[in-house]
């Protein structure tokens, strides 16, 4: 993807909207909009969108265990195991 074949104005955006929305369904890439010269909006399908949302999710649970790790806040599996299997509840 070349981001430099992406970016239009405003008024592009405007007079092409329903050309635009049409590429974007068909999987297209994702339409840097600008305002004054200056980069103010991403537009991009829904289907991309809720992909970089589970996508950023999961990364923060993966950088909440990593936290969690380096402050030692950690339970060995075996341990875990045997606190379920002896009823106590959480691990």
């Amino acid at each position: 993807m070349r981001l430099s074949n992406q970016i239009k104005p405003i008024s592009y955006l405007k007079a092409h909207a329903a050309e635009i929305i049409r590429n974007l369904g068909d999987g297209g890439d994702p339409l840097i909009i600008t305002q004054n010269g200056e980069a103010k909006v991403v537009i991009q399908d829904i289907k991309s969108y809720e992909q970089t949302q589970e996508t950023m999710a999961l990364l923060k649970i993966l950088a909440l265990g990593n936290r969690q790790i380096k402050e030692g806040k950690v339970v060995s599996a075996s341990d875990a195991i045997n606190r379920l299997r002896e009823g106590k509840g959480s691990i």
